[in-house]
C-alpha cells in the first residue's frame, strides 16, 4: 500500500499539492528577481519587463505590471514603458479601486523623490482619469486626507507649477476641492483638505509643512540602483552573428536623480 493511500490522500490531491509546492518556489524565486539586489536578478527583470511590454497591457495580466511598478531599478522600469506614454501606460485598463489602492500605496510607501519619475507618471496619468469627473472618482474609490497627502506630498514647489508632475497633482487637487458638499462632513473635509494643498503650493507665504505633516516630507536620501552589465556590439563569429556580454570587474552601484534618468540598457 503507498504513502498517499496509508495517508488517505488521492493521487490528484498527491499532485494539487505537488503544484502548489511548486508555484510557491517559482513566486519566492520571482520575487527574488524583482527585489534587483544582484547584477542577474536586474538582467532577469528588465527581460521579464521586456516581455511583458511586448506582450501588452490586459485585464487580465495588468496586476503584473502594477507589481513590476513596485520595483526600485529605472532600467526595469524603462524596460516595461518602452516608448510609451507614462501617463497613458495604464489606460487601456478600466480603473477599479484595486488598482487605485496599489498606485496609491506606493505613493504612501516611498518618500518624496524617492520614486522615479517614470513612475510617478504612471500613477499620476491613472489618478487624471479616474478623477476627470471628481464625483465618479470618488465612488470608485473615496479619498481620505492620508490619501491626499500621499500623493501632495510630491509636489516639488522649487519648480514651476507647469512642471508635467506639478501640473498633475495640482489639477488633481483642484478637482477633489471642487467635491466641497455641506451635506456630507466627511467629503467636505477632504474637499478643504485638498484645497489647502494646492494652496500651501501657490502661496510663497505658506510652506508644504504648514498643511501635510513634516514626517512625510522627509526627503529620501539618493537611490542605490544596482545597474545592468554593459553589452558590447555585436561580433561575427564563423559567419554567425552573435552578442558579447562585457563582464564588469564589480557590480557598480548608482545613485541617479530621479528626474534625469537615461536608459542604459
Amino acid at each position: 500500500m503507498s504513502q498517499a493511500t496509508e495517508l488517505n490522500f488521492s493521487s490528484a490531491d498527491v499532485l494539487a499539492a505537488g503544484e502548489a509546492q511548486i508555484h510557491e518556489i517559482e513566486n519566492k524565486m520571482l520575487q527574488g528577481v524583482f527585489a534587483c539586489r544582484t547584477t542577474e536578478a536586474v538582467e532577469a527583470a528588465i527581460t521579464y519587463a521586456r516581455f511583458l511590454s511586448t506582450s501588452g497591457i490586459t485585464p487580465e495580466n495588468y496586476p503584473v505590471f502594477l507589481q513590476m511598478l513596485e520595483v526600485e531599478n529605472h532600467w526595469v522600469i524603462d524596460a516595461l514603458i518602452g516608448d510609451r506614454d507614462p501617463f497613458l501606460l495604464l489606460s487601456s485598463v478600466q480603473p477599479n479601486r484595486f488598482i487605485v489602492s496599489r498606485l496609491l500605496a506606493m505613493m504612501t510607501r516611498w518618500h518624496k523623490g524617492g520614486i522615479y519619475h517614470k513612475n510617478l507618471s504612471v500613477i499620476l496619468g491613472v489618478l487624471q482619469s479616474v478623477y476627470s469627473s471628481a464625483r465618479d472618482g470618488y465612488r470608485i474609490y473615496p479619498l481620505t486626507i492620508a490619501d491626499l497627502n500621499a500623493v501632495g506630498k510630491h509636489l516639488d514647489k522649487q519648480k514651476a507649477q507647469d512642471d508635467p508632475l506639478n501640473r498633475a497633482i495640482l489639477e488633481l487637487m483642484e478637482k477633489i476641492a471642487a467635491l466641497e458638499d455641506g451635506n456630507d462632513p466627511e467629503l467636505e473635509e477632504v474637499a478643504v483638505h485638498a484645497s489647502r494643498i494646492r494652496n500651501a503650493f501657490f502661496d510663497d507665504r505658506k510652506k508644504m509643512e504648514d498643511i501635510i505633516p513634516q514626517v512625510l516630507l522627509v526627503s529620501a536620501p539618493g537611490r542605490t540602483e544596482i545597474q545592468p552589465r554593459k553589452r558590447a556590439a555585436a561580433s561575427s563569429v564563423g559567419g554567425a552573428s552573435r552578442r558579447v556580454e562585457a563582464s564588469e570587474a564589480k557590480i557598480e552601484l548608482v545613485k541617479p536623480a530621479p528626474e534625469r534618468l537615461e536608459s542604459k540598457d
